[in-house]
């Protein structure tokens, strides 16, 4: 017996119909395109994996979002994946080997057990790019790139790019000489920016006074070009590792601002997003219009060790859909015109649509007996006979 409402979606799981999937297909069509003009190589990682491999450096922190079950041809656990950036750091290290940079890209459905709380979907198409091979800010510097002209070119207004560097709080941590269990609650605190509670820290722990002074004030770092020199100021006694980092933010933030003038660029020196793998700068882009990131990225070193050879690492991923949205949203969808062809068994008529056809003109052709006209069908233009010909003209 059918069950009742059989035609039920799971919670955050949804099809998409004719005009979005269109939409959706030229955009991605379109981002693969200039990815390949950067020299990405476009890779496609299995939609299921072992779990071992799904779990590996960035999978960490995907663990309670990772669909799992047992295969049943080995009895290994085996994952859906919920992230892609394992896959394809694990096809440079163990498929390809190359010593030199490999610029690699990607697009595909992953699955999550849980929506994000602002963007219900569990089912998100992620589109990203890697670097691999290269551990100068130079590389840093070409994701970002890349990223800010994939979204230009999906035509988005007012971008907003957030900066950070979660070697800052690595640093600082290894400064003070906390233990594992002491960096991972203050990292908690300082993530959910809870400042009463970090005070609180601060006053159990048993470190110098100026570290103190340091970790309470990381969360006040954050805003325009001014934090930088703030930062300076604030973690004056840190150690080099921090003073790197800082200097690695102020150049990358100059150079894009020289690059792209009109970008709003700021600083979060407490955010820790990814901390569990990101090893440098981390950075996420904004649109007034939604109250998340529609794109992020950083460097994550060493991530392909568990795969036999360690490589510096960096890259950045987006959710299609929500791209796809935000760009029709932002611009004029363009309709394709349909031409409605009658049904008969005219060879010219045939000859003719298989010539529009061949010449990516969109053609429905009448089927006997069907019900709704041409223009429910959606057609704007129509073939009619002219003589001994057909030509198409306007619907009217």
């Amino acid at each position: 017996m059918q069950q009742k409402d059989s035609w039920l979606l799971p919670d955050g799981i949804e099809e998409i119909l004719p005009e979005e999937a269109n939409h959706l297909e030229g955009l991605r069509t379109k981002l693969l395109g200039l990815f390949a003009c950067w020299g990405y190589g476009l890779v496609i990682p299995p939609f299921i994996d072992f779990l071992d491999s799904l779990l590996t450096g960035s999978g960490h922190d995907l663990d309670l979002q990772t669909f799992k079950l047992t295969d049943q041809l080995s009895g290994e656990m085996l994952g859906v994946r919920a992230d892609m950036t394992p896959q394809v750091a694990r096809i440079d290290a163990h498929n390809l080997k190359h010593e030199w940079p490999t610029r690699l890209c990607y697009v595909g459905t992953i699955l999550h057990t849980r929506g994000d709380p602002l963007h219900k979907t569990r089912s998100p198409m992620q589109i990203g790019a890697e670097l691999f091979g290269h551990a100068g800010k130079e590389s840093d510097m070409e994701v970002i790139r890349l990223m800010l002209e994939m979204l230009a070119m999906t035509g988005l207004q007012n971008i907003h790019l957030d900066l950070g560097h979660v070697g800052i709080y690595r640093a600082l941590s290894r400064q003070a000489g906390l233990t594992e269990q002491q960096e991972s609650e203050l990292f908690d605190v300082l993530q959910r920016k809870a400042r009463p509670e970090l005070q609180v820290l601060m006053e159990r722990y048993p470190i110098d006074n100026d570290i103190k002074l340091m970790f309470l004030k990381l969360p006040q770092l954050n805003g325009g070009k001014e934090t930088i020199a703030k930062a300076r100021t604030v973690l004056s006694k840190a150690n080099d590792d921090v003073k790197n980092a800082l200097a690695d933010l102020e150049v990358i933030a100059e150079k894009l601002t020289a690059l792209f003038p009109m970008l709003p660029i700021s600083f979060d020196l407490a955010e820790l997003r990814g901390y569990h793998y990101h090893t440098g700068i981390i950075f996420a882009a904004f649109v007034p219009s939604i109250g998340r990131e529609i794109a992020r990225g950083g460097r994550y070193d060493n991530i392909g060790s568990i795969f036999g050879r360690a490589r510096p690492a960096t890259g950045f991923s987006a959710d299609l859909k929500v791209l796809s949205f935000l760009s029709k949203q932002s611009n004029q969808v363009i309709r394709r015109d349909i031409i409605f062809a009658p049904y008969s068994d005219d060879s010219l008529l045939n000859q003719k649509i298989r010539d529009l056809r061949a010449q990516q003109q969109a053609v429905v052709q009448q089927l006997p007996g069907q019900t709704g006209s041409a223009k429910d069908l959606g057609c704007t233009y129509i073939l009619e006979q002219d003589n001994q010909s057909w030509v198409v003209r306007p619907l009217v």
